[in-house]
């Protein structure tokens, strides 16, 4: 048997450690981390356990060759032995996405130009420019004629050819229709989740909840649903895919699941509309028994029987508070929670001058981006009166 080719998953910025601590949680042999995200063999059995499994992989692609190539002709005599068949069946539309840096074939359109003869030989089709967008409404529906992705990385002269393994990126459980201001990503509140130490064995608090993430998540988490049993990927329709082995990861996935959140989940928010977004998502997540939602101030939220965690993503940057200072919000929190939380673990998303705003003992255990902005996964313990 051949050896497997490799698979990376790919993550937002600065969540590649935490993904490669998921993926090894999940039985996955890791080969490397880096700024891309974790690589791992494309074993039928690895992907299934990474699709059905993270929280936090934004997408899995699959390598299906890689060669240098200065020229057209070199770039078309390579293409002509990729494995196109693996993953390209007969009449499946196709779209290609290029990239290229530093390289003497520098012209994206004409690179793709090359690449789709080799395709066509295996029946592959030009994908309509609406097919498959990344963007579409449907977060978990996938057909047969949905269009395969395959990206094309040309760095310094060096061509990787992958398949997207997905479909639809992975943050899209299938969920979240119901939206409130500036929506945090599912993979990202899993990250920030598992950065704060979160297991589902003690009570959790948002009091900024916007849409319910950062909550819904948190209850999935300690019920111990797997994010992706509920979708389909794009390796189904793979000429090559082995169906077995992703049916026994959802089925040991769905026996996994227990029918309660053993602590209580507290999400908390002012805005009537975000308690809306809120119960309508918890609801299609499968978890609004699991979540005890509340509408007021966050300051008056009031605290379960700990110690727990306060997990949130404050308001921060002019798209969130209409050029108010947030200060003061933050001042108020950190003299409330330092109160009534102690021996309390918080982990809290936004740029790094939050901590000193917060008073609190908090560090920075990652910086990535969340809306076009820069921030900095900070987390911390309250500590206990001496």
């Amino acid at each position: 048997m051949s050896e497997a080719p490799s698979a990376l998953a790919v993550t937002a910025p600065g969540l590649a450690d935490l993904c490669a601590a998921e993926l090894r949680g999940l039985g996955i042999a890791v080969s490397a981390v880096d700024e891309a995200g974790v690589t791992f063999a494309a074993t039928a059995d690895a992907l299934a356990r990474a699709h059905v499994g993270s929280a936090i992989a934004s997408r899995i692609v699959v390598r299906l060759a890689t060669f240098e190539a200065r020229g057209f002709a070199e770039l078309e005599r390579h293409a002509k032995r990729v494995a196109w068949g693996r993953v390209v069946a007969a009449g499946r539309a196709v779209r290609l996405r290029v990239t290229s840096r530093r390289s003497k074939l520098y012209h994206t359109d004409a690179i793709a130009e090359r690449l789709w003869p080799a395709i066509r030989t295996v029946g592959g089709r030009v994908a309509s420019p609406s097919s498959g967008d990344d963007d579409a409404d449907d977060d978990t529906a996938l057909a047969p004629d949905d269009a395969q992705l395959i990206v094309v990385r040309v760095y310094r002269d060096v061509v990787t050819i992958s398949a997207d393994a997905s479909g639809a990126l992975l943050h899209r459980r299938g969920w979240r229709l119901a939206t409130a201001r500036a929506p945090m990503r599912e993979t990202l509140a899993a990250a920030l989740l598992a950065a704060a130490g979160y297991d589902g064995g003690g009570p959790l608090v948002d009091p900024l909840a916007g849409s319910g993430t950062i909550g819904i998540e948190a209850a999935r988490r300690a019920r111990r649903m797997a994010p992706g049993l509920d979708r389909a990927f794009a390796l189904e329709w793979w000429p090559a895919h082995d169906p077995a082995p992703l049916a026994r990861v959802r089925a040991e996935a769905q026996a996994a699941i227990v029918p309660r959140a053993p602590h209580p989940i507290i999400v908390n928010d002012r805005d009537a509309g975000a308690i809306a977004a809120i119960e309508t998502n918890a609801d299609r997540a499968g978890v609004r028994a699991d979540l005890d939602v509340r509408q007021g101030p966050a300051s008056r939220v009031v605290l379960p029987a700990g110690p727990g965690w306060i997990v949130t993503n404050p308001p921060y940057g002019k798209r969130i508070t209409g050029g108010d200072d947030p200060r003061d919000l933050y001042v108020s929190l950190g003299r409330v929670w330092r109160s009534a939380a102690p021996g309390w673990h918080v982990a809290l998303v936004g740029p790094a001058a939050v901590a000193t705003a917060f008073a609190l003992p908090l560090s920075t255990a990652l910086t990535t981006r969340n809306g076009g902005l820069a921030v900095a996964f900070l987390t911390g313990l309250i500590p206990r009166s001496p």
